[in-house]
């Protein structure tokens, strides 16, 4: 696992940073991960969340990010309910 620099945590937590990345129906999709690491490419943090419904509880929601972690190699420096924010590392 990478060090995770103090910044791009304190960054994570902003509010300034708005969801740019949504799971719906289709869970974690080929598309969806293609946008997220397009969205990194351009971006040091994206923050994504999870549609009502979809998750259910705290337990699911950690096997979608933790998913989303492995597929499209980045570390998920922060989560709080249904939004958790991706870093690409660079």
């Amino acid at each position: 696992m990478r060090k995770i620099p103090p910044s791009v945590i304190k960054s994570a937590k902003s509010n300034s940073i708005e969801v740019s990345v949504r799971i719906g129906r289709e869970g974690v999709s080929e598309s969806l991960l293609a946008e997220l690491d397009d969205q990194l490419d351009r971006r040091r943090i994206v923050k994504v969340k999870v549609n009502k419904g979809i998750a259910s509880d705290r337990y699911q929601r950690d096997i979608l990010f933790s998913e989303i972690e492995k597929k499209s190699n980045s570390t998920m420096v922060f989560q709080r309910g249904n939004v958790a924010a991706f870093w690409s590392g660079k």
